[in-house]
């Protein structure tokens, strides 16, 4: 018989739908078995993740296995002789994560179930988003506690179970082991299965690092000294009662990739104090050292109000406003407890209240952060979400949007960004970008109708294309790509109660007496036309530069609580708005209006209910920054955005005009066919006909010769090759127009506008002139004429 892994984790027989006495061991390596059991051999496994928990047969095909793993998903077509790895799925395993202060974007790390411990950025440059190849392993095995050196993020910290810690250096990509050792004579260390890691918020070089003792380091861990002996009960795991009783040397003993008992899981440095430290245990201890360690003051977790002894303490935090203040997150979840304990000292942990406050009950506590700004503006991450708290801790209120129900085991905080950052236990990482608008929060700014929150300083750059095309591309669905933040400047505003139509307004009215029972009254006539006449509400963003001129105005929801809307950092697009579907022009991705310049601006926000407008908030400041510099030195970003909007109204020029003539030869062939209907004499058809290829003859000078078009025959430049060259030559860079941009918009002007002065002459003289024969004539209503 096969042996498998330990009880306490995993292993599974799975009987093959389609060989007898075939049957398959999933444990660490797959072992499969010809002969019911007697002997097993290995499955191969190339390629593929160890650790397999599932595996699936397909009932038509004898050779697809689907299997399982810490990795993913994985799945064979030939019965495991190779295997395809699912990459589309987010399902990463994440216990604790770091960010770090990287420029432009800064960089998560996240150390993960047997994936080792990845690093990637928080978002990118592209129109992909962040892909796979974003990320990278940083370290191998499980990945646990990693950490950053702030003002380098060349330099992070990750480790493996058991406290195995290195120093990884970004730059080469090479790992330096640094876990502590202990000197002759000193007990064994045992470190946690997730050993704490702590940079000093007074030194970016030091590091505190604990077993059952606690280390220091001041030269980023190439030295250690312990600061402390056992700061745990110190208990012996193998004599300790099980099931009832103690067990000898041969009992079943279980230990392969379990912690170690009686070690330090949590360490906190206050910022405010250097060396008052704290330092939470496995086995229901809190311990507080106000000399950097020299002595300590211990601490029973049934000190802490409602508190079981022996509780495991998840998290600590020190206060980032007072010194006095730490709080606790505990667990006990392994004796069956799931309730949230989360406590708050104000006195370095002599006494303690709870702040669980309303958290729900089973929603065990895995990590507490407190915002840099705003005291009382608390996160919480638990078995089923992120909360948040505006007073402390009394009311917790649920992150909810579009993050899953998941127990989330770490949160972080990336200062510079106002990013909360949350790291999952089974659907990878999420961020809230930019939660800076929950501080302004309160009773009463909610009871207000409108509020209105500035974004952060938006990036000013054109998107990279690495893949061509947005998101996965043409690289087919298996190809995951994570959005990106909105790009441009995103503004954050708050309605009280909505903005509601007048359907919406009755229908709300209507309810509470259907709920009673009571009638409903059917309304007049006149009320029900308003109704059908009026424009959905729309909540109104207008956005005007530092002279105060209106540069765009963008409509968002208009329903009740918060929304987000972003600015995509360009005026408004300058393209025609057609009666009908035309031609299309390919500008990119769709019609945009030219970049905004770097700088301040101010955007306010606007009800819009009935076609009536009417002012809620603002104006706020929102600023645009540019992100970075190219290779050769270009045109003043001013002169980027300046040569943009002269380019934007000619380009706005010629879809009228194009539009316009398009209207016009459609106008003029409807005609021809109300001719062929009426009695009307040749001389008629023959003006139509005249009056079409005069147009036609406009076409050819503003878009060139279709003949010639057709099988790429060169010509001159038409009116709209030069604009368009223009186009293309600055609408992928911030650059700047060169002189051969420059020339040709120019002549394209000149061509365009001569173009423009012969059709607007044809459209108001002779094809009015036209259409008045034609009345006269008794010739049948065509478009583009008056109605008789």
């Amino acid at each position: 018989m096969a042996g498998g892994t330990g009880p306490h984790y995993y292993q599974e027989l799975y009987a093959s739908p389609h060989a007898f006495d075939r049957i398959y061991l999933a444990d660490v390596r797959i072992q499969v078995s010809d002969d019911g059991g007697r002997t097993f051999r290995p499955l191969p496994g190339e390629h593929k993740h160890v650790d397999h928990h599932a595996l699936v047969f397909r009932p038509d095909d004898p050779d697809y296995l689907l299997v399982g793993t810490d990795g993913g998903l994985y799945e064979s077509f030939d019965l495991a002789t190779t295997w395809r790895f699912v990459a589309n799925l987010p399902v990463t395993q994440f216990y604790k994560i770091a960010v770090d202060d990287d420029r432009p974007f800064y960089n998560v790390y996240g150390g993960t179930q047997d994936n080792g411990t990845q690093s990637g950025p928080s978002q990118t440059d592209t129109v992909n988003g962040i892909r796979n190849a974003d990320w990278s392993i940083t370290l191998w095995a499980d990945g646990h506690q990693p950490a950053t050196e702030p003002g380098n993020p060349d330099i992070a910290y990750a480790e493996w179970q058991q406290g195995n810690l290195v120093r990884f250096d970004r730059r080469t990509g090479e790992s330096v082991h640094i876990r502590p050792m202990g000197e002759p004579g000193d007990p064994p260390d045992r470190f946690n299965w997730d050993s704490p890691i702590l940079v000093s918020p007074h030194s970016p070089t030091r590091l505190y690092f604990a077993s059952q003792r606690l280390f220091r380091s001041d030269d980023r861990g190439d030295s250690w000294r312990a600061l402390s002996g056992d700061l745990t009960r110190d208990g012996d795991r193998l004599r300790a009662p099980l099931l009832g009783r103690r067990w000898s040397f041969e009992a079943a003993w279980d230990l392969l990739a379990m912690s170690d008992f009686h070690s330090i899981t949590s360490l906190a440095e206050s910022p405010k104090v250097e060396g008052l430290l704290y330092a939470g245990t496995d086995d229901g201890l809190i311990q507080v050292s106000e000399d950097g360690g020299a002595t300590w003051r211990r601490i029973d977790v049934t000190a802490l109000p409602g508190v079981p002894a022996g509780a495991f303490v998840n998290d600590l935090k020190a206060d980032l406003h007072d010194a006095d203040t730490v709080y606790a997150a505990l667990d006990h979840h392994k004796s069956g407890d799931f309730r949230p304990f989360l406590y708050k000292s104000t006195d370095r942990g002599r006494s303690w209240r709870s702040i669980a406050g309303d958290l729900p009950p089973r929603h065990l506590v895995w990590r507490l952060v407190q915002d840099h700004v705003r005291p009382d503006l608390l996160f919480a991450g638990t078995e089923f979400g992120v909360f948040f708290t505006l007073d402390g801790g009394r009311r917790w209120i649920r992150l909810a949007g579009d993050a899953p129900t998941i127990s989330f085991r770490d949160l972080a905080i990336q200062r510079r960004e106002d990013d909360l950052v949350a790291g999952s236990f089974g659907r990878g990482i999420w961020v809230l970008d930019d939660y800076a608008p929950l501080r302004e929060l309160s009773e009463e700014a909610l009871a207000r109708e409108a509020l209105l929150f500035a974004g952060r300083p938006a990036r000013w750059y054109v998107p990279r294309r690495p893949l061509g095309d947005a998101g996965p591309a043409d690289q087919g669905a298996a190809y995951f790509t994570a959005p990106n933040p909105p790009f441009g400047a995103v503004v954050t505003y708050f309605l009280g109660a909505g903005l509601e139509s007048r359907a919406e307004r009755r229908r709300a009215a209507d309810r509470p007496l259907a709920a009673a029972g009571k009638d409903t009254p059917l309304p007049t006539w006149e009320a029900l036309e308003a109704e059908r006449r009026e424009a959905p509400p729309a909540a109104v963003l207008t956005v005007r530069d530092a002279a105060g001129e209106l540069v765009r105005r963008l409509t968002g929801p208009a329903g009740k609580g918060f929304h987000r809307v972003a600015w995509d950092l360009r005026h408004p697009p300058p393209d025609a708005v057609r009666a009908a579907p035309g031609r299309t022009e390919e500008w990119g991705d769709g019609p945009l209006g030219p970049l905004a310049a770097p700088g301040r601006y101010t955007v306010s926000l606007s009800a819009l209910v009935d076609g009536e407008e009417r002012e809620l908030a603002g104006p706020v400041e929102i600023e645009i920054v540019h992100l970075r510099e190219g290779a050769l030195a270009g045109a003043p970003p001013a002169e980027v955005a300046a040569f943009g909007r002269r380019l934007a109204a000619a380009r706005g020029r010629l879809s009228a005009f194009e539009a316009a003539l398009d209207e016009a030869l459609l106008e003029i062939g409807k005609t021809q066919e109300a001719l062929r209907r009426s009695t009307a004499g040749p001389e008629l058809a023959a003006a139509a006909e005249a009056l079409r290829r005069e147009l036609l003859d406009l076409e050819r000078e503003v878009r060139g010769d279709r003949g010639k078009g057709a099988l790429g025959e060169p010509e001159a430049p038409s009116a709209a090759a030069r604009i368009r060259a223009a186009q293309m030559g600055t609408a992928s860079s911030t650059y700047g127009p060169t002189p051969t941009h420059r020339r040709s918009l120019e002549l394209g002007e000149e061509q365009l506008g001569a173009a423009v002065a012969r059709l607007e002459s044809l459209r108001s003289e002779r094809l009015a002139d036209f259409a008045r024969r034609l009345a006269a004539a008794g010739v049948p209503w065509s478009p583009g004429r008056p109605v008789p």
